[in-house]
Formats: structure tokens, C-alpha cells, sequence
């Protein structure tokens, strides 16, 4: 004896169709972005491209906002910074980086504003540390020694 079973789902194509995957050009034909819509808005993954076909920045995107941490280069490949993101606004830390591929900043913000230390760096070595609080400097150091006994490093995590 066999038995056959059929299963119907009732999916509705709608639940399907409002996640599509979106690509879209330059005019000269290479690849501009690509990444999820739903409803019209970007969610999960984009990357974003320069005109001559590298990379320009990838990232997340909750909502239609950069959203978690993302990658930006200059048009010749080089990384230029990478940091967080939280609803749209840049959080955290962020690290800035010379031609050479060296970070020669990184500075804590909040809500796209420095907000915490930022810390400049020459030839890899630290020259510099400076405070802000929403955007406006309050302190200034252009020596580690005195930079460390006037704070906690543990306040750079």
C-alpha cells in the first residue's frame, strides 16, 4: 500500500516580496550599491561602490539607518575610517587611518559628536590625547605621562 501525502502551504507571495535584493549602476555601468530593501527601506547588508568599481563603504542598515559597524575607503582601496553606528548617528569608537594604512586618530563619539577621548598618532606613536564633552574640547594632553597619571585608561575601552 502507498500513501501519497500532499502538503499545501498557504503562504501569501506579499510575505515574499517585501524583501528584494537591490542593485544599481553608474552610468558607466559599474556597479553604484547593492544590498536588501523592505518595504522600500535598506536593511541587513549594503556595500556601496566608487565610480571606478572599488568599494566605497559597507555596512549595516536597520530601518533605512546605518546601523552596527561599518567600512569606508577612498577610492584607490585604502581604508579611510571605520566605527560604529547606533540609529543612523556614529557611536563608540571610530578609527581614521593616514594614506599609509595607519590609524593616525580614533576618537570616541556619541550621537555623531566626539564625545570622550580622541587620540592622534604620528608614525604610530601617540602625540596627542584630547577630552571633548558633546563636541566641545575641555582638556588637552601632548604627553603620555601626564596623560595617564590625569586619567583612567580604562576610560579608552
Amino acid at each position: 500500500m502507498i500513501l501519497i501525502f500532499v502538503i499545501s502551504l498557504g503562504f501569501s507571495t506579499s510575505l515574499f516580496s517585501q524583501k528584494k535584493y537591490h542593485k544599481s549602476y553608474f552610468s558607466n555601468g559599474n556597479l553604484k550599491e547593492e544590498g536588501w530593501l523592505k518595504n522600500d527601506q535598506k536593511v541587513n547588508y549594503w556595500k556601496f561602490y566608487h565610480e571606478n568599481g572599488l568599494v566605497k563603504k559597507e555596512g549595516h542598515y536597520k530601518n533605512n539607518l546605518p546601523t552596527k559597524y561599518w567600512y569606508f575607503y577612498r577610492n584607490d582601496a585604502s581604508k579611510e575610517k571605520e566605527g560604529h553606528f547606533v540609529k543612523g548617528k556614529q557611536n563608540k569608537w571610530w578609527l581614521y587611518y593616514d594614506n599609509d594604512g595607519n590609524v593616525n586618530h580614533k576618537c570616541q563619539l556619541k550621537d555623531n559628536q566626539k564625545n570622550g577621548y580622541c587620540l592622534l598618532y604620528k608614525k604610530q606613536k601617540l602625540i596627542k590625547a584630547v577630552k571633548f564633552k558633546n563636541g566641545k574640547k575641555i582638556n588637552e594632553w601632548t604627553d603620555f605621562s601626564s596623560f595617564r597619571k590625569e586619567n583612567s585608561l580604562k576610560d579608552l575601552r
